[in-house]
């Protein structure tokens, strides 16, 4: 049975809000990198047309991430290698059910190159600063989505999640960011870091903005799920290492509260981690990233971000033979983990850190190499299961913080279930 909700937007407000946001882009320092362009003439006449739309989606303002085809607009990715490329023709699908259900597109969000960071720098384009951490990263790859969202500019932010790119994005900034599962989102005209573990997404300020802007991203029907408290599962032995002391405090705080609100938290070790360790994700987005850019890559070494460009360098390490072994195990791995998750839903925190400083980052390749590790750690488990995952903020003393829920591939529906009332219970932290 559905159940009933509102939303912040509607179409006869939206070309007001659509305007004011623009008017805040133009006078504001804060929103400085957050977009890569915007796009004031579509976002006007889709506003206009918004009140003839009776989609639950109408009137919300909606940044798109840099890698989706947008016709007329070239698909650049947050690089310099593509930007001379030809305009798109059409949208992307995904992207073009979100216009006809009568969205708003005020830009295309800023990002990592090729969406290939979890930190969310850009040498190309600038950096957003992060609205719940001045001064500090902001997440990524989705970064200027995720801030879109943060400054209230935008209701949702459409995203990739290649290993927590929608998701340690909306950690960072105080929001909340859902990984779908990958097969749920068609991937047609979005450019790829990993055909094996990228997924199309979006964030909000809400589980149930994030449900519906998927279900429209998937050509579903609007159909949303009553909260319900379901089994959430703590596995000690994957993601509670090398955690901040805020954090790691934080997330106990979490666990004690949920109990005494009625969840039912059980601690059982994930039993499949041998097998987990055994696909590295670099195998995997090295290669296949190389695929689609190699000439780029080949010809315009120098215009690439250098961080960029020594990721995608790795795929030379690698055989075909060692190549093909990561997707056999990977394959395995995403069978194991639906059998041994069944029903359940892991707890975890989103990333084991709080958000580093930008200027550190940006300054020392070995700090920025160790934090973007620690920051992708937690949510690409989602990625290499071809799970479904979602961000969740709260807080603690103070500060914004975020627990992730995980689910077997295709749980969806259930993950969100799960996540409205996780959503609930920590409304007043």
């Amino acid at each position: 049975m559905s159940a009933e909700q509102s939303f912040p937007w509607s179409a006869a407000t939206a070309p007001e809000r659509m305007e004011k946001a623009f008017k805040r882009i133009e006078e504001d320092k804060v929103t400085s990198a957050v977009f890569t362009k915007l796009l004031p003439e579509r976002a006007r006449e889709q506003a206009k047309a918004a009140g003839e739309n009776a989609s639950p989606l109408a009137g919300a303002v909606i940044s798109v991430k840099a890698l989706f085809d947008v016709a007329g607009e070239v698909t650049t990715a947050a690089t310099q290698v593509l930007r001379d490329d030809p305009a798109a023709v059409a949208d992307a699908p995904a992207i073009a059910r979100l216009d006809t259900a009568g969205g708003v597109f005020l830009g295309l969000s800023n990002m990592s190159e090729f969406a290939y960071s979890g930190i969310g720098i850009n040498p190309h384009y600038g950096t957003p600063d992060n609205p719940a951490y001045p001064g500090c990263v902001p997440g990524g790859s989705t970064s200027g989505g995720a801030v879109s969202v943060a400054l209230g500019l935008c209701d949702i932010a459409i995203g990739s999640d290649t290993g927590g790119s929608l998701r340690i994005p909306a950690a960072f900034t105080g929001i909340t960011g859902f990984k779908p599962t990958q097969a749920s989102v068609p991937m047609d005209g979005g450019k790829p870091l990993s055909d094996t573990l990228d997924s199309f997404g979006p964030m909000a300020r809400s589980v149930a903005a994030c449900e519906l802007a998927w279900e429209i991203l998937a050509g579903r029907q609007p159909d949303p799920v009553r909260p319900e408290k379901r089994r959430l599962r703590i596995a000690r032995n994957f993601g509670f290492s090398e955690m901040e002391d805020e954090v790691a405090s934080g997330f106990e705080a979490l666990v004690g509260s949920l109990r005494g609100d009625g969840f039912e938290l059980i601690e059982k070790d994930l039993g499949i981690i041998d097998l987990y360790n055994q696909v590295p994700p670099w195998k995997l987005t090295s290669v296949e990233s190389r695929a689609h850019y190699e000439d780029y890559f080949q010809a315009s070494g120098g215009l690439f971000d250098p961080r960029v460009h020594a990721r995608m360098a790795r795929a030379d390490e690698i055989t075909p033979v060692q190549y093909r072994q990561t997707l056999n195990r990977r394959g395995e791995f995403v069978a194991a983990f639906s059998d041994e998750l069944g029903a359940d839903l892991l707890l975890l925190p989103t990333t084991p850190i709080l958000p580093p400083s930008r200027a550190l980052l940006e300054a020392d390749d070995d700090v920025f190499n160790r934090m973007n590790l620690l920051a992708l750690r937690n949510p690409s488990l989602a990625n290499i299961a071809d799970g479904c995952a979602i961000a969740i903020p709260y807080r603690h003393n103070g500060r914004v913080l975020s627990a992730m829920l995980v689910g077997a591939k295709g749980k969806d529906r259930m993950l969100l279930s799960a996540a409205k009332a996780l959503e609930a219970a920590v409304a007043g932290s």
